[in-house]
């Protein structure tokens, strides 16, 4: 007796609307990747005997999320982007030995907006019984299918990626807090008298690797550094919590500064194992005779302006890096007499790397017109950073940006 077109048809309809009810009820239960990708086989694999199935989907990249009755060899020979790629529409694959999918029958892409979402591979279907193969006239559904399949676990992994990128970001504003509590907040920082501090600091990113400190020696003694580790992120700013600690526990002022740095030394080559290094200018400064002792390890050279006789000088680099050498090189400390007044301006690369128009990095001349006046240290700096848009976002800054400033009378 023949079989009632009618009837099949409304199997057919009942098959697929039941399919796709299990599939939509999978995913409103937000069920795992995994499991979708489970209900999306027993469609396949039981209700349409396909003996064979291959499902690339592309995220970042192309990744196989379902291998069916399909050995490990012939999912090693197949590279998604350039055998598969080239399939627009639903294809049937010819007997072709020498393909590397010769061992399935169809492949069904899954396109939206002329991009590939994913490449569907079935073979070894159900061709015996009379008539047209089921799955034949299932492909525009299959792909359907697929489509849903592929949109709902992308949805998963992107909502899986928000998740971990918010996490990331409480971390990394917890980790920016923790550090702006080891760094000096400029309003603590003595602002009369007859020396007066001014600081600024900027990372590019929610942690930087850069670090200034202002320490009460004792006795009108003054000790203070700007420092610069080389990278940026969490890396250095991991290396830049160390050093603080080490900093803070041995900086006194018994210790002299020769000391301190080799010990700083040693003690930065222990936590980063030569990875990494740092730039570092130090100094202490003592209120009654007036002289400044300083070691500039690598640093950029700090500005020192003298007001009375509009002078202009730089405190240059005379010994290595911390963390660039296992044993530094014998260090003497330089010593200046402050007489008059006299600004004193300490910055990290980051103000200096500021590029032009012409893509030229900026150097010193863009700071020395901004210090060679009479106005007070901390409008110096506050007009540096609204001129180079520092805090408005400017595009040309890739680096954290730093400064400590003193003016002594």
């Amino acid at each position: 007796m023949q079989e009632n077109p009618s009837i099949s048809r409304l199997q057919i309809t009942k098959f697929k609307l039941n399919a796709l009810l299990e599939i939509t009820q999978a995913i409103n239960e937000n069920l795992s990747q995994e499991s979708l990708v489970t209900r999306y086989e027993k469609i396949l694999r039981e209700d349409l005997v396909i003996g064979k199935i291959l499902l690339y989907k592309l995220a970042e990249e192309w990744e196989c999320i379902l291998c069916s009755g399909v050995e490990e060899e012939t999912i090693r020979n197949i590279d998604a982007e350039k055998d598969l790629i080239g399939f627009t529409g639903i294809t049937f694959i010819s007997s072709d030995k020498e393909s590397k999918i010769q061992a399935f029958d169809i492949v069904i892409p899954v396109i939206r907006d002329n991009k590939h979402l994913a490449i569907v591979l079935i073979g070894d279907i159900d061709e015996e019984s009379e008539g047209v193969s089921p799955v034949i006239k299932h492909l525009h559904f299959i792909q359907t299918l697929s489509n849903i399949i592929v949109v709902a676990i992308e949805n998963i992994r992107l909502n899986e990626e928000n998740i971990r990128q918010a996490a990331i970001k409480r971390e990394l504003e917890l980790a920016s807090k923790l550090q702006e509590m080891l760094i000096p907040d400029p309003s603590t920082l003595p602002a009369t008298g007859a020396m007066i501090v001014s600081a600024f600091y900027h990372p590019h990113m929610d942690v930087g690797g850069d670090y200034y400190d202002f320490i009460e020696l004792g006795n009108n003694e003054f000790g203070f550094c700007i420092c610069d580790v080389s990278g940026k992120g969490i890396s250095a700013a991991i290396i830049m919590s160390n050093f603080q600690a080490n900093l803070r526990a041995m900086f006194t002022s018994d210790i002299p500064l020769e000391t301190l740095v080799w010990r700083l030394n040693d003690r930065v080559n222990e936590s980063t194992k030569g990875e990494r290094f740092l730039t570092m200018f130090i100094g202490k400064y003592n209120a009654r005779s007036r002289e400044l002792e300083y070691v500039n390890a690598g640093h950029n050279a700090p500005l020192i302006y003298n007001i009375e006789n509009n002078s202009l000088s730089a405190l240059e680099s005379h010994t290595v890096g911390i963390g660039m050498l296992d044993d530094m090189p014998p260090i003497i400390p330089h010593k200046i007499l402050l007489n008059g007044k006299i600004k004193l301006f300490c910055y990290t690369d980051g103000l200096v790397e500021i590029l032009n128009e012409d893509l030229v990095e900026e150097g010193t001349e863009i700071i020395e017109p901004f210090l060679t006046n009479t106005h007070p240290l901390s409008c110096n700096i506050n007009e540096i950073v609204k001129h180079h848009g520092i805090l408005e976002g400017n595009q040309s800054i890739f680096d954290d940006i730093t400064i400590l400033g003193f003016e002594f009378s």
